[in-house]
């Protein structure tokens, strides 16, 4: 097992280039390229067992449509298996070469949404478990999502094989590329969808790119006036978020929804207090109106997640914000506990090094729950330009496409804050640690389709409760 107490991101500025890549060089002496393609399960792997810990600190009601969500499709099972796979990966070659990772890179949790000026980005979009890790880490497991994915939509090993090499390769090639920037223009870089459609026009499928332009005019008008139209309705007590229990179940509705009621205004205040002081401003210009518990994701479900309205100028102006918990995260036993004292100021410092460009409304809040416990949460708009990529509709090159632009925001996420020089020269020129990785997917997809069937199992024996998620 690889575990290490120093949270620290490398300093990427403590030597000169050809020091830097000195450190890349002794890493692959230390552990080859190659190497990357062992998998072996331990003695005693119990990844049922894993997932059950995190019930514990979960909803109750709400843990048997994690599982039902979870129980949807291989894909479904690996997007909730966050912490299996942290565990698996503990137990894998490393590098030594640290970053800060996402901790669960699948190739969902990459999409567009809106930067600050107001323009499309494609960029990682979950940062739940982030910490400093080895790089790798982060590669294989959006790898073997791409293993995973293709499987569950019939595509044949080597469709699933070059897929998976331009995933990987995109990251090689970008962080190539990253390494020979200045590190102004590695903070500035992004990936700009409109500008990147305009390149790429040429070389798309008509019909691909038609449905591409659909999708981007979609998540530009997703934004909180929409949200406002899609999710509440006026009422006698003025506008209130429109209830569908459990998956969304209005606060006063909740057992203890009159006390969390009365400690919204106070926690509002609290979390504008780690917004930028311009930030803060905008903010605190909206009031508090109406919240609602939602259930959020796959992994995510059972944590607590309200969605909140507020309006500023009057009810044509609202804002929706979501204030998601964050607990421990699926890395910290293998990579060492957070610096943070919150879990929600965690995230929110992980996204802000890994990300571009950043919501505005980023923030986040500790709270006492109405057990008396403390609750860490971050914050965020719940739809600012956010759009997913539709998996069902790709072909296998749209696929290989897709997974490209991931490999690529990826590899700048992690420019940003490790030493990208290093690990540049880990990687080399050449497909040697592609070839490894693409390895190690096929066979982690194997061992993940066989955790599906022991979750399956599990809901069969009663050993886990799983709910129909209608």
């Amino acid at each position: 097992m690889t575990t290490t107490s120093d949270t620290n991101v490398e300093d990427p500025h403590k030597s000169d280039a050809v020091e830097r890549a000195a450190l890349g060089k002794a890493a692959r002496a230390r552990t080859p390229r190659s190497a990357h393609a062992e998998w072996q399960p331990r003695d005693g792997r119990d990844p049922v067992a894993l997932l059950s810990e995190q019930d514990e600190t979960r909803v109750p009601e709400l843990v048997p449509i994690r599982y039902g969500r979870m129980l949807r499709s291989p894909f479904a099972f690996f997007r909730g298996a966050a912490i299996v796979m942290a565990a698996d990966l503990a137990d894998t070659p490393t590098t030594g070469l640290r970053v800060q990772l996402c901790g669960d890179a699948h190739l969902l949790n990459f999409g567009v949404f809106s930067a600050p000026d107001r323009r499309l980005v494609f960029d990682c979009n979950d940062f739940d478990e982030t910490a400093p890790g080895p790089f790798e880490w982060d590669v294989k497991r959006l790898a073997a999502s791409v293993a995973v994915a293709g499987r569950d939509h019939g595509l044949r090993r080597r469709e699933r094989r070059r897929a998976t090499l331009r995933s990987v390769g995109a990251y090689r090639d970008s962080m190539r590329r990253f390494a020979t920037m200045r590190d102004i223009d590695v903070w500035y870089a992004r990936t700009d969808v409109e500008s990147r459609l305009a390149e790429l026009g040429d070389h798309l499928d008509s019909g691909y790119l038609r449905r591409i332009e659909r999708s981007v005019a979609k998540a530009k008008s997703k934004d909180s006036v929409q949200a406002l139209r899609k999710l509440a309705r006026s009422t006698e007590n003025g506008l209130r978020i429109a209830g569908d229990p459990p998956f969304v179940t209005p606060v006063e509705e909740l057992a203890d929804g009159a006390e969390v009621e009365r400690q919204l205004e106070a926690v509002l205040a609290e979390y504008r207090g780690s917004l930028s002081g311009a930030h803060r401003h905008i903010a605190a210009a909206y009031r508090y109106v109406h919240a609602a518990r939602k259930v959020v994701g796959v992994g995510s479900v059972g944590t607590r997640a309200w969605i909140v309205l507020l309006v500023g100028r009057d009810s044509e102006d609202p804002l929706f914000l979501q204030a998601k918990e964050a607990q421990t995260s699926v890395l910290e036993p293998y990579v060492g506990e957070s610096n943070f004292d919150s879990h929600g100021r965690r995230v929110v410092e992980g996204q802000r090094l890994m990300q571009a460009a950043s919501d505005i409304f980023l923030g986040w809040v500790t709270v006492t729950g109405v057990d008396g416990s403390p609750r860490d949460f971050y914050v965020r708009q719940l739809w600012d330009g956010k759009g997913s990529a539709d998996l069902d509709r790709m072909s296998a090159r749209e696929l290989g496409d897709y997974v490209s632009l991931c490999g690529e925001a990826l590899a700048r996420a992690h420019a940003r804050s490790g030493d990208r020089i290093a690990i540049a020269t880990y990687l080399g020129a050449g497909t040697r640690f592609d070839e490894a990785i693409a390895d190690f997917a096929e066979t982690y997809a194997d061992q993940s389709e066989r955790d599906f069937e022991s979750l399956k199992r599990a809901a069969a024996d009663g050993r886990i409760a799983a709910a129909a998620d209608l």
